[in-house]
Formats: structure tokens, C-alpha cells, sequence
């Protein structure tokens, strides 16, 4: 079967800019900031659809519900939507500071719970994450901070770079920081919990709402300065929710599924490739179906490789 590529849903954010269309050659809809590419995503609100093929015109929610075996394979979550949220994001101011609820509170706190991993697929020189709580740093301490306005005192700062990744599980303190293009794999989950805002205001010239009773409740107090992590094999990311590995390719070399009865979704990070008919470059996302064929380096290339872990 031949790749499947869906349309991108670009989303306006106050901290977004314009890197979709310089890096990616992408064409946004106006000349407002997008902050968000949402690649693939079966949501009530926000459905992929695809773009040309045996498929065109058919959501992604149809093609998990109706044709889940031809095209996804068998074994897998016997979920009503895809499981799966995978966005770029182009930051170039600070997003909030914030928390994902854990799978054991978010239902309580009327939310979903959501881990995701980031890949950094650019960075400006000095760009940040803010990822966890300096060490020592107490929940009377933080709950003092959140009453002054100091949040940002009390988040450990790591410093990224282009390649490098990092697992953000529900619970994990965090923000992005201004100067980075990241590819993000999460669970398809929208909740989002603001416990800090640089105090500025939105795109609307309002103060953004925090969610700070949320987020005490949310936040791991015993998540001390993680850093960034170092992949295993080609795996940078691996949770009960999604594997996503790193796959590096001279030119003729290929890649496929990484079972062959089960598909996989790329992202081309660095590189053009072919796959069946299609070509595609840097900033190109696909979904490769069960029994499709290989994906083909034209050159240098590093791939994204994300699959359902079981």
C-alpha cells in the first residue's frame, strides 16, 4: 500500500511565529503566528483528513474505525479513536509552565492524562526547556512561588540542541522555551493545566487562565532536573502509549514498518526520501500502512519512526 499523508491543522498560539513556512516551505493561512502543526489527530474537534491517494477526502477517524486492520494491523488498542496526537511546534517565546494529569488523577480532575516525548528538530544557540524542579525545591516552596508570580525560580532549565529528545510524562513540570522547532508524539489527549504564564497576556489582550489547583494536584514534587535522554539502540522514546525511534540513513539505504504486519507513521527531521509514488522532505509526516513498502533515503536522512508499542 502507498503512504498515506494527512492535511496539517495549524493552530494560532501567542508564543508562535512563522518557522512552518521558512523551515518547512510550509503555506500558512495568514500572516498571524502559528504555534502548532497538527499532523496527525482523530478528535472530536480537530480530525486529519487525507490528501490524495486511494484515500483522499477520508478522516483519520474513519480509516481507525472502518478499515483498522487493513491499514493499521492487527493486535492493537481497542480504543474508539486513534491513540496517537503527533504535532509540530514552533516556538518563539516561552510557552507557558504547565502539567499533563497522571493516568490516576486526571479522570478526578476532568481531565486526560497525556505523556508525550520531544524531538528538537531546531534550536537556536542557548534555546531552553524548562523541564522538572531545581533540586530541592519543596511543594511549600513552589505553592509560595505560584502566590509571587517566581514559578520560573523554581523549573530547571536544560539547554537543547538539534537531535536531541526528551520523555514528558503526565505529572513532569515543563515548558518550551523560546528558539525551538520540535516534533512532539503525545497521547491523544488535550489537557493541558497552566500553572505559570511569564505574566504576559494573549493573543485576545487578556491574562491566559491558569489552572493552579490543577496542577498542584498534577505535578510530581519528587521530579528533580532530569536532563535530556540518551536513545537506546535507535529508540529515543518508549512508553506504554508509543515507541519512537531515531533512524539514521546514507543515501539508498531504507527503512520499512518495523513489523511487517503493523504500520508505522514518519517524520522526515533532516533529508528527502521516497516511499511508493511519493517523495517527501524535511518537515514531511506519512502513514506508512501494514504491508507497505520501504521508505527510501535520497541522500543523508534521519527519520522518525513512531509505532504502537505490544
Amino acid at each position: 500500500m502507498e503512504p498515506i499523508v494527512f492535511e496539517p491543522l495549524y493552530m494560532q498560539r501567542v508564543w508562535g511565529g512563522r518557522e512552518l513556512e521558512r523551515q518547512y516551505g510550509r503555506r500558512l493561512p495568514d500572516g498571524a503566528p502559528y504555534g502548532e502543526s497538527w499532523e496527525i489527530v482523530d478528535r472530536d474537534g480537530e480530525q486529519s483528513v487525507a490528501r490524495g491517494g486511494e484515500f483522499a477526502g477520508r478522516t483519520l477517524h474513519e480509516l481507525w474505525t472502518e478499515q483498522r486492520a487493513e491499514i493499521f494491523g492487527d493486535g492493537l488498542p481497542d480504543s474508539g479513536r486513534f491513540p496517537l496526537l503527533i504535532k509540530v511546534l514552533d516556538a518563539r517565546d516561552d510557552l507557558s509552565i504547565q502539567v499533563h494529569p497522571p493516568e490516576d488523577r486526571a479522570a478526578g480532575l476532568g481531565g486526560e492524562p497525556k505523556s508525550e516525548m520531544w524531538y528538537i528538530a531546531a534550536a537556536d544557540p542557548g534555546a531552553k526547556l524548562y523541564v522538572g524542579l531545581k533540586d530541592g525545591v519543596t511543594r511549600g516552596d513552589f505553592e509560595k512561588a505560584v502566590g509571587e508570580g517566581t514559578v520560573a525560580e523554581c523549573v530547571h532549565a536544560i539547554e537543547a540542541k538539534a537531535g536531541e529528545s526528551i520523555f514528558i510524562p503526565s505529572g513532569r513540570l515543563h515548558a518550551i522555551g523560546a528558539g525551538l522547532l520540535i516534533h512532539e508524539i503525545q497521547q491523544n489527549s488535550d489537557t493541558t493545566y497552566r500553572v505559570f504564564d511569564w505574566n504576559r497576556l494573549g493573543l485576545d489582550g487578556k491574562p491566559r487562565e491558569l489552572h493552579v489547583g490543577e496542577s498542584l494536584a498534577s505535578i510530581d514534587f519528587a521530579d528533580f532536573e532530569p536532563g535530556m535522554d540518551p536513545p537506546e539502540g535507535t529508540v529515543i522514546a518508549e512508553c506504554e502509549h508509543f515507541r519512537v525511534e531515531k533512524l539514521v540513513l546514507a543515501a539508498g539505504e531504507s527503512a520499512g514498518n518495523r513489523e511487517a504486519g503493523r504500520f508505522s507513521i514518519f517524520s522526515v527531521a533532516e533529508g528527502e526520501v521516497t516511499c511508493g509514488s511519493a517523495r517527501f522532505g524535511k518537515g514531511d509526516f506519512f502513514l506508512l500502512p501494514r504491508g507497505g513498502g520501504k521508505v527510501r533515503a535520497e541522500g543523508d536522512v534521519v527519520l522518525l519512526r513512531t509505532t504502537l508499542p505490544g
